[in-house]
């Protein structure tokens, strides 16, 4: 996602909290990046509800989809994508399922618009998903991305029926022939924290990824944070802080150089979404 994009994975968000843990040690995530015309905005959810849920649900019951959801972002930021389309699977057969599955699901749909009477699914006669979406959305600035969660960490127990997580995304971009020492550095000095507020239930889920095939150039890794609601997002900060701030002095400007001389520092950029729809297996 460009460095305003959102992200998550949710999955990242994401990933998918404690069933994908379980399932994948470096799950995919699927993310189309839609730009929707202002006023557009419930037509299009009603969209991806009647053509992409089903689909997604059925393969979620199936195993084959971790996790699932629809995402927006907290601030407007011009020209930044509107919405966010992610779904999270164990590998690329898990894509290659999703992706004919979805292909499949269009060309029914289309068929029936064709013979459905004017207004039917909230769509013209005659005008299926793919041209509905063209006409809700700036659909030359669609973008998707495939992200792989190169690490990832998550609460104990999944969280409440109709949770609609918050996630921060912090996007960086790694000097070049670095990223093996950015992520050790990572694990080293961030993920303990993370841990232990997954631990008690701060943290619904988190991870540090990177695009598995680059299509953008803003950024090479970004950090996901996925939280029940906003106000997590401030322990999380509190937590950070208060780690850096018990190290000693020569700590602090160790850790602080350790990051600064692996990446480049005015690349870096930060996004905030609130989920619209997010859904995980049903346990069993």
């Amino acid at each position: 996602m460009t460095k305003r994009a959102f992200f998550c994975a949710l999955l990242m968000l994401m990933s998918c909290f404690t069933v994908a843990a379980q399932q994948a040690q470096q799950p995919l995530t699927f993310w189309y990046e839609y730009h929707v015309i202002p006023g557009k905005e419930d037509e299009f959810l009603n969209l991806v509800k009647t053509v992409g849920q089903p689909v997604r649900d059925k393969l979620m019951a199936d195993g084959v989809v971790l996790a699932w959801g629809v995402e927006a972002p907290l601030l407007r930021i011009p020209d930044a994508a509107t919405h966010m389309i992610w779904y999270t699977v164990a590998d690329y057969a898990g894509v290659e399922k999703v992706d004919a599955a979805m292909h499949e699901q269009i060309a029914k749909a289309t068929e029936e618009s064709a013979k459905a009477p004017a207004g039917k699914k909230g769509a013209p006669s005659g005008v299926g998903p793919n041209e509905h979406m063209r006409g809700i959305t700036d659909y030359a600035k669609t973008h998707d991305y495939l992200t792989r969660d190169l690490v990832s960490g998550f609460a104990t127990a999944n969280p409440p029926a109709g949770t609609l997580p918050f996630v921060r995304y912090g996007f960086v971009k790694v000097k070049p022939g670095k990223g093996a020492e950015y992520r050790k550095a990572w694990e080293k000095y961030n993920k303990p924290i993370f841990d232990k507020l997954a631990a008690d239930g701060t943290i619904l889920a988190f991870g540090l990824a990177v695009e598995d095939i680059r299509t953008d150039g803003d950024f090479t890794h970004y950090t996901w944070i996925a939280t029940k609601d906003l106000a997590s997002q401030d322990k999380v900060r509190a937590a950070v802080l208060g780690d850096r701030d018990k190290r000693s002095q020569e700590e602090q400007e160790a850790i602080i150089h350790v990051f600064t001389s692996l990446t480049d520092p005015d690349a870096a950029r930060t996004e905030v979404t609130r989920s619209l729809i997010f859904r995980l297996p049903t346990p069993k």
